[in-house]
């Protein structure tokens, strides 16, 4: 089968983590980020989502701040920095659909493999 959308394969990893053959980390910034998001619908989904098969992200504070602050002074957004600086003391992998994000934490090649979920999803193998 050919992943040819991003939602495919966002599909075929939340069934994945529902099988417990991964694990969603989660933060607080996934929670704030979802606040702000004004379509009901997708806000719930979201919210349920990552209520339902997210686990809270163990890391340390100080060094997940530093780092964090570290990629904020370049040019990575506030979120943008936190969600980068938890995966990386936190997870094997991180996964965006956000292009943007995506060119710019691999032009500073993190202590992380950075994916979207249809690249996840193909050196996976899900189907």
């Amino acid at each position: 089968m050919r992943i040819r959308f991003e939602t495919d394969a966002f599909y075929l990893i939340l069934e994945a983590i529902k099988n417990s053959k991964y694990q969603m980390i989660v933060s607080q910034v996934h929670f704030r980020e979802i606040k702000d998001i004004k379509d009901l619908e997708e806000h719930h989904e979201l919210l349920s989502v990552i209520e339902s098969f997210g686990h809270t992200a163990k890391f340390d504070i100080k060094k997940t701040r530093e780092r964090a602050e570290e990629l904020y002074s370049l040019k990575f957004g506030v979120a943008d920095a936190a969600h980068l600086a938890i995966a990386e003391n936190t997870a094997d992998y991180f996964i965006t659909c956000d292009d943007k994000l995506l060119r710019k934490s691999r032009k500073l090649k993190p202590k992380i493999k950075t994916l979207n979920p249809i690249e996840f999803c193909i050196e996976e193998d899900l189907r």
